[in-house]
């Protein structure tokens, strides 16, 4: 097994075409054509962990945060990046990074803390905008159904739990080729009429290639009719955060209980709410300053992320913010990782890392 079949298995939960722009993901350190000897998970690459694979003679690395995550002007030993960097390449030891592609992945990071929480009625706090595509094609009436189905297969026509959606409509097309070309139908410089279908349905962007790909082997034309809009639709499978509800409203001290205990939090940094009960709750792993509004638009009565500044706390009046520090409220994706990759590869050694990242001490 080579690194690109984990890869390949890793980008369907978490497709890197998602990751935020400021990001770097995908594979930072090795090759693809490597074969694998053993797959250690961790939250932070760090050079302990580097170390950890070695003694579990691990040759790659499957980390959420990026190591690299600006340029290297140099790979002397001088900081913490860049010791981490050198002993995998000393080791043959390839690092891949998930980051905010797993963000944004519908049941990536936010929806393992809401499963961690036992949240019913799950749903993404942040919807993406202008993600899915729609395809038109016109293609004659005889060559519809063999086309339709390449489509299907290539990934396209899928609408959140429904797949093979689609649109057509049967009309006349016409066309005259020049001199140069070669008509499937007709003859060179005479205008030719067809019974054709107006064939539409949606796709990803990242099955882009893999859907006109399919389209053109598939269509009888030497030129291919067709046409690609983005439409503004929100698509409640990609995006950021998740929102869901407690099974029995809790007090509010009581609710802080349960987040200390379930995010195993030295502290959580908490706003001064007017809510007593909480219901509804929404979740966003890492730094989710940005999402507030969107908590309190989706109706939460708390909202647990990290990285809260001192003023952000002040949005907290008729929301309970929780701060529970950006490792822990990120820490279950190593287990997430563990159990994706594990269940198609169950013949194979995927290792959660031992070594402990958190660079924040509580005292």
């Amino acid at each position: 097994m080579k690194i690109k079949d984990i890869t390949d298995h890793i980008e369907q939960l978490a497709p890197l075409h998602y990751a935020q722009d400021f990001d770097n993901v995908g594979l930072l350190v090795g090759e693809y054509t490597t074969q694998v000897t053993g797959v250690l998970i961790t939250l932070d690459c760090l050079e302990s962990v580097v170390q950890e694979a070695v003694e579990k003679k691990c040759n790659l690395i499957v980390t959420f945060h990026p190591i690299i995550f600006s340029g290297l002007k140099h790979l002397k030993p001088t900081d913490y990046v860049r010791r981490a960097v050198l002993k995998a390449i000393k080791h043959d030891i390839a690092i891949y990074a998930t980051h905010t592609a797993l963000d944004m992945a519908y049941g990536g990071v936010s929806y393992r803390m809401a499963q961690e929480l036992k949240l019913q009625n799950v749903e993404t706090l942040v919807p993406e905008r202008s993600v899915i595509k729609k395809l038109q094609i016109h293609v004659p009436e005889t060559h519809k159904n063999n086309l339709q189905e390449a489509l299907f297969m290539a990934g396209a026509g899928q609408l959140g739990n429904y797949s093979e959606c689609s649109f057509s409509i049967t009309g006349t097309g016409t066309f005259k080729g020049n001199e140069h070309s070669n008509p499937a139908l007709g003859s060179p410089g005479v205008r030719e009429e067809a019974s054709e279908v107006l064939l539409e349905m949606t796709y990803l962007p990242h099955l882009e290639r893999s859907v006109l790909s399919a389209m053109k082997e598939h269509h009888p034309y030497e030129e291919v009719s067709y046409s690609i809009q983005t439409l503004e639709n929100e698509y409640a499978r990609i995006g950021m955060g998740t929102v869901g509800e407690l099974e029995q409203p809790l007090a509010s001290d009581e609710f802080l209980k349960l987040v200390k205990t379930t995010f195993n939090a030295g502290v959580v940094r908490s706003s001064l709410s007017r809510k007593r009960n909480i219901h509804k709750v929404a979740l966003l792993g890492g730094s989710g300053s940005f999402a507030i509004k969107d908590a309190i638009n989706k109706g939460a009565d708390a909202y647990i992320t990290a990285d809260l500044k001192y003023h952000d706390f002040f949005q907290g009046e008729n929301i309970l913010l929780c701060d529970v520090g950006h490792y822990e409220s990120e820490q279950f994706t190593k287990n997430l990782l563990q159990e994706y990759i594990s269940e198609k590869f169950s013949s194979f050694a995927i290792l959660c890392a031992q070594t402990q990242t958190n660079p924040v001490n509580y005292t």
